[in-house]
């Protein structure tokens, strides 16, 4: 860091840190540093994406539910973003929200099993009227 308390480097080696940090268990630190990258490259998506992935690992979940709702505003369509909304918000207690992403992010890409689980493990609790 420098005195101001800006990382060293650019950009780019603020984003390949952050995900070696969010790979080797610190998502918190992950996020401070990639949190930092995005306020600089506010339109990067691969930013915003690792961003999200940081806050959802660090338990900073409606922090991530923001992250993925930024994504999602700018391309309906990303199904990782519709899912990470989707766990963020489960993790949150809102399960209404997370069922209407997670089913988003089914529809889109019904292939993959791990969208199908959660869904149903929120509409699960959902019936059963726990959070």
């Amino acid at each position: 860091m420098s005195d101001a308390g800006t990382p060293g480097g650019d950009v780019y080696e603020w984003y390949q840190r952050g995900l070696q940090l969010l790979t080797r268990g610190d998502p918190a630190a992950a996020a401070t540093l990639l949190a930092r990258a995005a306020e600089v490259e506010p339109g990067s998506r691969s930013l915003l994406e690792a961003l999200a992935r940081a806050q959802y690992d660090a338990g900073r979940y409606l922090e991530a539910i923001g992250t993925f709702r930024e994504l999602i505003t700018r391309n309906p369509t990303d199904d990782y973003a519709q899912f990470g909304l989707g766990l963020a918000a489960s993790r949150a207690g809102d399960l209404d929200l997370a069922a209407e992403h997670l089913a988003l992010a089914v529809a889109m890409r019904p292939e993959l099993g791990h969208y199908s689980r959660a869904l149903r493990g929120v509409r699960a609790r959902r019936t059963r009227g726990t959070a």
